[in-house]
């Protein structure tokens, strides 16, 4: 099979379960990947009615009372996006026999070190006919990949009635049996860490193994933080006879959504460590992959199969995006919260898109609203919330919880609960008034804590909703930005954003924007001083020990910086003065932080 070439280096992340929700619809047409949440089928079904009706194909209600509900709306959605994708874009070669606008807008968002754009370079130099045109480009432009994503965590027990079913219909299990029998040829992204039985069922689809010619049609993403990580998954899918195809690294807090933090690892080192071992990480691999093939009497490919990493978290400039590709040897580089400012790229109601566009520093914050108790991304002012406060000050605070993905407490019962629902809560706040001995300060601050889980998995999909003109009365909008966003100030049109990329057109950003390390630095630095400042008596000598190796792995990567910005002052000049601006002061802030005794 011939290898497509890739249009663009750079891919829009998942966002939220609504934000990326018809990205492709979009973007692919254009060259353009993205990616889909596959967290919410309700959502997903109501998509697939909305883009059914918009295209007039006839649409038949998958209910929650047919068999597999879940894959079957997810399969029935993907496939949906990837039959509009491709008449988008044969809408656009086609397109040339009377206007090359599109074909136009297509090759003008191409970066100019692009194959693709140099190949029409070569062929636009010589005279040719329109039908020259189109005959070149059925044969040289490719879509955009229609990726999907799966959140490991949420991988939710199903039950019919009081009986449990089989893992199977696990949340996660039925969103990979759902992708795997699409007819996409995409990859899907795993995210959150590693779910070994969910891994362990990937090997039940045939599309996920390489032919004899090293083909897969769908490939793995796992999403890892740092390269030791990366090792344990891909050999433990390797034994397993599977192959992954790309690493995605993301910053552990300089991002959106769910924030992983690492022990102080900066994105910086990790990159570096990714591109010294690089070669290391895909032959152990391979050698894991053939015995793992082998075993399983499978085809076993001579040479390793192509690997890629790729990173996002941050990045907010041209310089920036071309300085990793460069520096790392990367593949592709995700720009994710700048695009919720492009409505053509990304799925945002009016009111959330003009306080995105507003947000400052402040606005854009790590919360605790998540019902998983993972640091969460949001916006100050988001519409759920101020349903949330409103329901606190009514007195009956806490969500009816309609949608149960997020469930992960069984503090109460042997069935998970929300830790954001109306039953949790009100029984923690029951708990918390029995409590006779504690004082007014310190009950608020418990009663606060209770009460500050949001249900951010009927809100990340409420903007969608809006868009496409569903009922969505009495439901507000979580977001997911990351604090980048905050340098960002306007609604964009596409062009500009991909020209943004490229360095060919600009999008205003504050003046006093950080370079991407320096944020993140920063970030971590506050994240280790409020770990210290929860030091007590009951610390453990290995938690103290802990948050030493913390700090010294953030002094590490102080240094490393200092030399890096050396290193690029020819080549990213602005890049490596914001660093030696910040880099002194933020080292003597990390230094100032009370020594914990290692």
């Amino acid at each position: 099979m011939t290898t497509k070439i890739k249009s663009h280096s750079f891919h829009i992340p998942v966002m939220g379960t609504g934000f990326t929700i018809d990205s492709p619809i979009k973007v692919a047409q254009y060259g353009i990947s993205s990616v889909i949440s596959l967290v919410d089928d309700l959502l997903i079904e109501k998509m697939r009615e909305f883009y059914s009706k918009n295209i007039n194909e006839p649409f038949h209600e998958i209910s929650n009372k047919i068999e597999d509900y879940r894959a079957k709306r997810i399969t029935a959605y993907l496939n949906l996006v990837d039959k509009i994708v491709e008449d988008k874009f044969e809408e656009l070669k086609n397109s040339i026999k009377e206007s090359s606008a599109t074909f136009d807008k297509y090759m003008h968002m191409l970066p100019n070190i692009s194959e693709v754009k140099q190949k029409f370079q070569e062929f636009s130099s010589q005279s040719y006919s329109k039908q020259d045109l189109l005959d070149w480009a059925h044969k040289h432009l490719t879509t955009g990949s229609i990726d999907v994503n799966i959140m490991t965590k949420l991988d939710k027990v199903n039950y019919r009635g009081d009986e449990e079913l089989p893992s199977i219909h696990n949340d996660a299990h039925a969103a990979l049996r759902g992708y795997a029998n699409s007819d996409l040829e995409s990859s899907i992204i795993f995210s959150a860490g590693m779910n070994p039985r969910l891994y362990g069922y990937i090997g039940e689809f045939e599309d996920f193994y390489p032919d004899e010619n090293g083909y897969i049609k769908k490939k793995i993403v796992i999403k890892v933080s740092d390269y030791r990580s990366a090792m344990i998954q891909g050999k433990f899918l390797a034994k397993k006879g599977l192959w992954v195809s790309e690493y995605r690294i993301e910053s552990g807090l300089n991002c959106g959504g769910h924030a992983f933090a690492t022990e102080g690892l900066l994105m910086g080192p990790i990159l570096k460590e990714f591109k010294i071992h690089r070669e290391e990480l895909i032959n152990d691999t391979h050698s894991v992959l053939c015995d793992g093939l082998k075993a399983k009497d499978r085809h076993i490919p001579t040479l390793p199969l192509p690997l890629k990493i790729t990173t996002q978290g941050g990045v907010g400039t041209a310089e920036e995006h071309d300085f990793l590709l460069d520096e790392y040897n990367l593949d592709s580089v995700g720009w994710a919260s700048p695009f919720l400012l492009v409505p053509e790229a990304s799925t945002v109601d009016d009111h959330t898109l003009q306080q995105l566009a507003k947000a400052k520093e402040e606005d854009l914050y790590l919360s605790g609203i998540s019902p998983l108790g993972v640091p969460f991304n949001t916006l100050r002012g988001n519409t759920q919330d101020d349903i949330k406060h409103a329901k606190i000050d009514s007195g009956r605070p806490g969500s009816s919880c309609p949608k149960q993905f997020l469930v992960s407490s069984k503090e109460f019962s042997d069935r998970a609960i929300c830790t954001a629902s109306r039953q949790f809560q009100r029984i923690k706040i029951k708990e918390l008034d029995a409590q006779e001995d504690l004082s007014s300060v310190d009950r608020k601050i418990t009663f606060d804590k209770i009460t500050n889980k949001s249900c951010i998995c009927v809100g990340l999909g409420t903007s969608a909703m809006r868009v496409a003109n569903f009922d969505v009365k009495g439901e507000g909008v979580s977001i997911c930005p990351g604090p980048n966003l905050a340098y960002f100030s306007s609604i964009v049109p596409l062009q500009q954003m991909v020209g943004h990329i490229y360095g060919n057109a600009k999008v205003a950003l504050s003046a006093h924007r950080p370079n991407m390390f320096m944020k993140e630095l920063k970030m971590y630095i506050k994240h280790l001083r409020e770990k210290m400042d929860g030091i007590t008596e009951a610390t453990t000598d290995r938690q103290l020990k802990g948050l030493a190796e913390f700090q010294n792995n953030l002094m590490d990567g102080v240094h490393y910086y200092q030399e890096l910005a050396e290193k690029m002052i020819d080549r990213a000049e602005e890049s490596a003065t914001k660093i030696k601006q910040d880099i002194d002061a933020l080292k003597m802030e990390l230094m100032g932080l009370e020594l914990v005794p290692a």
